[in-house]
C-alpha cells in the first residue's frame, strides 16, 4: 500500500507539465536520496544557506544565492530586500512600507497573478505601457522611455518577467533602471530550459533573479532559487532566517551575512512564511547539479522521445509534436479534437477522473486542442499516456 492510497488519494499520471496544483513533478531517485539523508541529521540553517549560495553563484554567476519555498517566496523576500537594504528596523515593519521605498515599476503587459508576492511584502506596483500588440489595436507595448517616466524617489525596483515575447527587452530594461541607480528583479520561474538562463539574467545585469526549483531543474516543488547582488541576498536572508537568538550568540557565516554592518539583530522577517527545510535546501542543490549536469540536448532528447511514442500510439489522429528541433524548449503533443471548449473539458476531465487517471493540459481548449507535456512523466509512462488518450478518443 503506498502512502496515498493509506491517505484515501489516489495518485495521477501527470502529462500536463509541472503545475503546482498537480503537485509538481517527479523527483530523480538520488534527489529523493540526498533528502532522506539530509533528513537525519541536524545543521546550521543559515551555514547550510552558505553553502548553498556558493553552489548557485558557482552555476549562476551572481554573487550570491539563497533557497526559499518557491519562485513566489523568492520574490517575495527579494522585493522586501528592496525596499529595506540592510536596515532592521525597516525589515521589522513590513508589510507596512510607509516611509520607504516602496514602488515598483512594471510593465502592464507583464502583468499576472504571480506579482502577488511582491504586493505582499509591502510593494505598491506602478504599471507602465499599454499592450496594444495583445489587445489588437495596434503593434506597440511599452519602451525604455516610459520605464525611466515612472522612475522616481519612491521607487524601490522596476520589475520585469521573463519570456522570450517581452518587451521592452530586458537589456534596455537594465540600462533604464541602473541610470537611474534602480535595481531590477526578474521574475524567471518558468525560464528553464534552455540552461544557459541560469547565467543569462545575470550576465545581462540584473540584480536580482529568481527560478523556480520545481519544474525543469527536478528539485523539491517546495522550493525556488534567488540570484544576484551580495547585500540584497544578504537582506533576503535576514528576513526569512530565523533569527531568534541573543545578539552576542548569533554567529552567522560571513559569506551569508556581514554581522558588523547591521546594527542589530533583525527580529523575524515577513519571509519567514516561505522557509525552506533543510531537505528541501539539499534537495534542490542536487537537482540544480543533475540539471546541469544532463545538459539541454540530453533532456530534450528524452522528452521528445516520450511524446514520439504519444504520437506513434495516436496513429496520426490530428497530433502535432511541437519543439522537436529546438533543444532550448520543452517539445509537447497537440491533439486536436475537432470539437468546442466544453468537449475538450469533459475529455480532460474523463481522462483524469477515470483509472489510471491523467492530466493534460487544456490551456488550448477554446481552439479544440489539449496538450501532453513530457516533463513529469516517470519512464514507461509515455506508452500509458498514448494507449489511454487513443481509448479515449474512440
Amino acid at each position: 500500500m503506498s502512502v496515498y492510497s493509506d491517505l484515501g488519494v489516489k495518485t495521477v499520471i501527470n502529462a500536463k507539465g509541472p503545475a503546482t496544483r498537480l503537485s509538481g513533478g517527479i523527483m530523480r531517485p538520488e534527489v529523493s536520496a540526498a533528502m532522506a539523508e539530509a533528513s537525519q541529521s541536524c545543521v546550521d540553517i543559515a551555514e547550510l544557506q552558505a553553502a548553498a549560495s556558493s553552489v548557485i553563484s558557482d552555476l549562476t554567476g551572481a554573487e550570491a544565492g539563497y533557497v526559499a519555498s518557491g519562485a513566489s517566496a523568492c520574490l517575495l523576500i527579494g522585493a522586501a530586500a528592496t525596499m529595506t537594504g540592510l536596515d532592521p528596523g525597516k525589515m521589522a515593519r513590513l508589510p507596512d512600507s510607509t516611509g520607504m521605498k516602496n514602488e515598483c515599476v512594471m510593465v502592464r503587459s507583464q502583468r499576472n497573478f504571480y506579482d502577488h508576492a511582491i504586493r505582499a511584502a509591502g510593494m505598491r506596483i506602478i504599471e507602465v505601457g499599454l499592450p496594444d500588440r495583445y489587445s489588437g489595436a495596434g503593434v506597440r507595448d511599452a519602451e525604455g522611455w516610459e520605464i525611466d517616466d515612472a522612475i522616481t524617489e519612491r521607487t524601490a525596483a522596476v520589475f520585469y518577467v521573463a519570456d522570450p515575447q517581452a518587451r521592452p527587452r530586458l537589456s534596455e530594461v537594465v540600462a533604464v533602471a541602473h541610470a537611474r541607480g534602480v535595481p531590477v528583479i526578474v521574475d524567471a520561474a518558468a525560464q528553464l530550459p534552455p540552461q544557459d538562463n541560469l547565467k543569462r539574467f545575470i550576465a545581462e545585469g540584473v540584480d536580482l533573479v529568481a527560478f523556480s526549483g520545481g519544474k525543469a531543474i527536478g528539485g523539491p516543488q517546495a522550493s525556488g532559487i534567488l540570484a544576484g547582488k551580495r547585500d540584497l541576498v544578504m537582506s533576503a536572508a535576514l528576513q526569512h532566517l530565523d533569527l531568534d537568538i541573543y545578539q552576542d550568540m548569533w554567529q552567522p557565516p560571513s559569506s551569508l551575512i556581514d554581522k558588523t554592518r547591521l546594527k542589530g539583530t533583525p527580529l523575524h522577517g515577513i519571509g519567514r512564511t516561505c522557509k525552506a527545510g533543510k531537505e528541501e535546501i539539499v534537495g534542490l542543490l542536487t537537482a540544480l547539479r543533475l540539471f546541469t549536469a544532463e545538459g539541454d540536448q540530453s533532456r530534450h532528447a528524452r522528452w521528445l522521445a516520450d511524446c514520439r511514442n504519444v504520437a506513434t500510439a495516436l496513429k496520426g489522429r490530428h497530433v502535432t509534436v511541437t519543439g522537436g528541433n529546438d533543444i532550448a524548449s520543452v517539445p509537447t503533443v497537440e491533439i486536436t479534437l475537432d470539437t468546442g471548449p466544453e468537449d475538450v473539458a469533459a475529455f480532460c476531465i474523463r481522462l483524469q477522473n477515470n483509472p489510471p487517471g491523467i492530466a493534460l493540459d487544456p490551456a488550448q481548449r477554446d481552439r479544440g486542442i489539449v496538450t501532453m507535456n513530457p516533463m513529469c512523466l516517470k519512464p514507461g509512462e509515455a506508452e500509458i499516456v498514448g494507449r489511454e488518450i487513443a481509448r479515449a478518443l474512440k
